[in-house]
């Protein structure tokens, strides 16, 4: 398959929202921000060329003046609360998580509060008090306590359940985690993203939340981000949005 047929599914499913006069919107996440690196540049600069606001989720711990000075040149761009600092406290039998029910949820909460004023004090204007859990992975008592600390909205993979704060997910990850570790199939990806417009068009209501991580990107999955908001920037049936815009 060649890539204009790789994308036709997306693109018909757009003009399909275009021609009912309604428009799709669309965010775009990125995850594991610390530092300025050539990786993050290259998305910033990606994303800024073609007008598409950028969601950062920024791991508060080890993040600081580096990274406020690069994104100083990127008003694109936001920062969300990745956890604290990334690290996995569940064994080896289980799935990675930083959020679990692994330690006593005060302790988890004392990191995110601690996590959330950090990077409100650095990025200001910039920062959107939404939680983006480490591997899309939180127990429910720490969802529980979010709002106390000043959490607005909760972030993770996958479709939108009922909880005690926004939830503004992301549906479709451009990486392969499971096989190559890079980029997926550009017609797998395209024929997600439309099934999941048009999921949101039947429903009625609904972002659709595009997962990306820069720091493990390969040319496989750097062409088709390219690809994608090449296409979508102009089209008539979608926008790129803020995730500060969607959570409001």
């Amino acid at each position: 398959m060649d890539d204009t047929m790789a994308w036709a599914p997306l693109m018909a499913e757009l003009d399909r929202w275009q021609k009912a006069g309604r428009v799709a919107d669309l965010w775009l996440r990125d995850d594991d921000a610390v530092e300025p690196t050539p990786a993050l540049d290259r998305l910033l600069t990606l994303t800024g060329e073609h007008d598409v606001p950028l969601t950062l989720a920024v791991i508060p711990e080890h993040t600081g003046a580096g990274l406020l000075e690069c994104l100083d040149r990127a008003p694109w761009a936001e920062v969300a609360v990745h956890g604290w600092s990334h690290h996995n406290h569940a064994p080896a039998t289980e799935k990675k998580q930083e959020l679990g029910a692994h330690r006593p949820a005060e302790l988890v909460l004392g990191e995110l509060g601690a996590g959330l004023d950090k990077l409100a004090v650095l990025h200001k204007q910039r920062f959107v008090p939404m939680l983006v859990p480490p591997w899309n992975r939180v127990a429910a008592a720490v969802v529980a306590g979010l709002p106390a600390l000043g959490f607005q909205a909760l972030s993770v993979f996958g479709p939108e359940k009922s909880g005690p704060l926004r939830l503004l997910n992301t549906h479709v990850d451009l990486m392969d985690w499971h096989g190559t570790r890079g980029g997926r199939d550009h017609g797998i990806l395209a024929a997600e993203l439309a099934a999941r417009l048009k999921l949101v068009f039947e429903q009625g209501e609904g972002a659709t939340g595009f997962l990306t991580h820069h720091l493990v990107h390969d040319e496989q999955a750097w062409l088709f981000l390219e690809t994608l908001l090449a296409l979508t920037k102009n089209h008539a049936g979608c926008r790129w949005r803020k995730a500060a815009a969607l959570i409001l």
